[in-house]
């Protein structure tokens, strides 16, 4: 009689990946994003339907199941002139442009996504993204072993944060950074009665209204062409409106307000996921510059967050003055990634590198 075959003796079976494409967004997004690393959990459907409402662009979805169970979605809208048959991922360029992708998702699957955005476009771009996306960094690798171009163009470095309770063994902020806070504090109440307040949840869209005011007054609205603010007609207010429709998201949504005599004079504004929390805006009236109102409010705000069990502040690139003094630390450089795929598209890629890397924008 032969030895019956135990479970631990059988050959694991691979699984079964699938890709298929689907007209518009689909709803394998929302299942995707919830078994993804929780740093991308709010690529949600509706953050893709923000971004096509407030910037324009069809969709589509390559979605790939494993077992029958969604494990990648990629939504995608057509990039530059038709003949060129590129696409790019859809979003907001803060925090990131990237994919649903879940956590175990296996390489069968990434090489699925590829064979179906093969018959889809020539090539894709992703990005902005910093190095260590876990979505990113996963297709990409898949992509370069199969033969396909991946070419990048390094577009600045984030500046992070990390959140402890102590440093040096003193506490964490500093007394002495207290005590300076306090004074500015008082002289600052000489202006007018303050109102320290934290947004969330159901307090979007409307309390937008109030983020923009200060904005309207901030060196941004004063000296730039406007098209970075955020919660503003001229800037970025439609997105953020749309996105806050999804309860997820509006509970992602968390903001700081400082009311002076009752007028909106500083905020910051977060994407909150947990440990990790995105900086996504801040912004101060600059009447009240001289008692620093922006960063009295951010250092109430991390306090806040790191009650609620944040670790880590990513503040993206840019202006890195008031992070250094903060504590921020120079972080993941930030790129922005073109995929083309084996053939013809690969081999123009190899040859227009050069260019990709030097070229700029958003």
């Amino acid at each position: 009689m032969s030895k019956p075959m135990l479970l631990s003796d059988r050959v694991p079976v691979p699984p079964s990946a699938q890709a298929s494409v689907v007209e518009g967004l689909s709803i394998a997004i929302d299942a995707v994003a919830a078994r993804a690393a929780p740093s991308h959990r709010f690529l949600r459907y509706g953050w893709y339907a923000a971004a096509l409402s407030a910037y324009g662009g069809r969709a589509k979805t390559l979605v790939v199941e494993e077992d029958g169970v969604a494990a990648i979605a990629l939504p995608f809208v057509a990039l530059g002139p038709a003949w060129l048959r590129l696409a790019t991922v859809p979003g907001c360029y803060w925090p990131f442009r990237s994919f649903g992708m879940a956590m175990g998702a296996s390489e069968a699957a990434r090489a699925a996504a590829l064979r179906g955005l093969s018959a889809q476009c020539n090539g894709l771009r992703i990005g902005p993204v910093q190095d260590g996306d876990p979505a990113a960094d996963a297709l990409i690798a898949s992509a370069r072993a199969a033969g396909w171009c991946a070419i990048d163009r390094h577009l600045g470095d984030a500046w992070v944060l990390d959140l402890v309770p102590s440093v040096d063994g003193e506490r964490w902020p500093r007394n002495s950074t207290l005590r300076k806070n306090r004074f500015h504090e008082k002289h600052l109440a000489e202006h007018g009665a303050l109102d320290w307040q934290a947004l969330a949840g159901a307090d979007w869209p409307a309390r937008f209204a109030d983020l923009g005011a200060v904005e309207q007054t901030s060196w941004v609205a004063q000296e730039t062409d406007r098209r970075d603010m955020k919660f503003t007609t001229d800037g970025h207010l439609a997105f953020w409106q749309a996105a806050a429709v999804d309860p997820v998201l509006a509970g992602m949504f968390r903001a700081a307000l400082l009311r002076v005599d009752g007028v909106p004079a500083a905020f910051s504004f977060d994407i909150d996921t947990g440990a990790l929390i995105y900086a996504i805006a801040n912004s101060y009236d600059p009447r009240f510059a001289k008692h620093s109102p922006g960063k009295l409010l951010y250092w109430r705000n991390l306090v806040a967050a790191m009650a609620r069990g944040a670790t880590r502040v990513d503040w993206g690139a840019g202006d890195s003055g008031y992070k250094r003094v903060i504590g921020a630390a120079e972080g993941a450089p930030i790129r922005d990634w073109l995929l083309l795929r084996p053939g013809l598209p690969a081999i123009a890629g190899r040859v227009l590198a050069g260019w990709w890397r030097r070229s700029g924008g958003r």
